[in-house]
């Protein structure tokens, strides 16, 4: 697999403000290439439309601007991601980093890279339960909710779908088994069943005796945590072909356009979850996207946009884009009791930080932090028709 790091990309001005403020330069840490490839454009996009935001307001730091260089952190090669993301804080200096994307390679860059430098880090997209009591030192925080949390909402799915009994993969990596297991706990203590809950490994060209030993255990629906790009596509195929299951559970890590591209209507009638919510703060972010040309309904965007935006207001609540002291302010600007910020409204969040006022940013997600580091998290059930993903409803 190609591993690569990007280099800087993006200077974000408005006018002379660079001259007024310095320039400070963020990161983007997110697998280019692996499992999750297909999401990395919209997370990108919209963590720099909101470093955009902040920059073209001339607010942030007295007409600051901010400068991304991104690292492929592959998803799943810690070594490569560790590579990647030393880059860019030795050499690019960057004062904050969105990312990582996946559970175990942010746990490997955290320990390895930001905690030695004192960098922040806020994944849009990491979710095992492990990152909720890792030590970070205030460094590490996550704008997607824990697996845990997940785990229930896909139990409560089948319940409500009428579903009792399921086969189980999962991707054989921090993400997967924790999901897996966190579901397991929850489905059975509803009554439900779990044949069997084996995992499987990427990169495979052939998943025969995988989708064999699952169908041998029987179920009625599939679940199955892992990538949507990777040997989550293989597992289908090789269900799909041989007749093993035609109904499918796919969380997070599955809920992506190759569903639709790879496999269109012969899983309709299959469902999903994902961290999303809806509402005011949804709604503008959607529309801002729209007008900067990615989809806002690509999984993990939102969370990305927010990731980037809280880093931005807690230096400006802290007077200062030293994450040694910004880092002190992530939690008080996203659980604050003043005015309520979405999407779009970062200038006027500055204004009111620079005035020394407080906000109580909602961002694209609702953002409300719980365990000190981490959202809360809302869900969007999603359920395959005619070949498209479609939303059912938000929970």
């Amino acid at each position: 697999m190609k591993k690569l790091l990007l280099a800087s990309t993006a200077v974000f001005a408005l006018g002379t403000a660079a001259q007024a403020g310095e320039v400070i330069p963020m990161g983007i840490s997110i697998g280019y290439t692996g499992p999750l490839e297909s999401m990395a454009p919209g997370i990108t996009a919209a963590a720099e439309m909101a470093f955009k935001e902040a920059s073209d307001s001339g607010l942030l730091l007295d007409g600051s601007t901010i400068t991304t260089y991104k690292a492929d952190s592959t998803c799943i090669d810690a070594a490569a991601a560790t590579a990647a993301m030393e880059r860019i804080v030795t050499s690019d200096k960057v004062r904050g980093i969105v990312g990582g994307m996946c559970s175990g390679e942010t746990t490997a860059t955290l320990q390895n890279v930001a905690m030695p430098n004192g960098v922040v880090m806020i994944s849009p997209s990491a979710t095992s339960p492990a990152l909720s009591s890792l030590e970070a030192n205030d460094l590490f925080y996550r704008t997607s909710p824990s697996d845990a949390r997940q785990g229930v909402v896909m139990a409560e799915v089948l319940q409500e779908r009428g579903f009792k009994t399921v086969a189980v993969t999962y991707t054989n990596n921090d993400y997967g088994k924790g999901l897996a297991d966190a579901f397991q706990a929850a489905f059975e203590a509803i009554g439900g069943k779990v044949t069997i809950n084996a995992p499987h490994e990427d990169g495979k060209a052939d998943y025969t005796a995988e989708v064999g030993a699952l169908a041998s255990a029987g179920g009625e629906v599939l679940v199955l945590a892992g990538y949507v790009d990777q040997g989550g596509s293989g597992i289908i195929r090789g269900s799909l072909d041989s007749g093993a299951f035609e109904t499918f559970l796919f969380p997070d890590g599955m809920v992506g356009t190759p569903l639709e591209t790879n496999f269109g209507t012969q899983i309709d009638g299959s469902f999903g979850t994902n961290p999303a919510s809806e509402g005011e703060g949804r709604d503008k972010f959607m529309e801002l996207a729209k007008a900067a040309g990615f989809d806002g309904n690509s999984a993990f965007a939102a969370e990305g946009y927010d990731a980037a935006a809280l880093m931005l207001l807690a230096m400006a609540k802290a007077k200062s884009s030293d994450p040694a002291v910004y880092k002190k302010e992530i939690l008080g600007v996203a659980n604050g009791e003043g005015e309520k910020i979405y999407p779009g409204e970062l200038a006027k969040a500055l204004e009111i930080l620079n005035g020394g006022g407080t906000v109580n940013y909602e961002g694209a997600t609702s953002v409300t932090f719980v365990n000190g580091r981490e959202s809360a998290g809302n869900y969007r059930e999603t359920e395959m028709k005619d070949g498209k993903l479609t939303v059912v409803k938000y929970r």
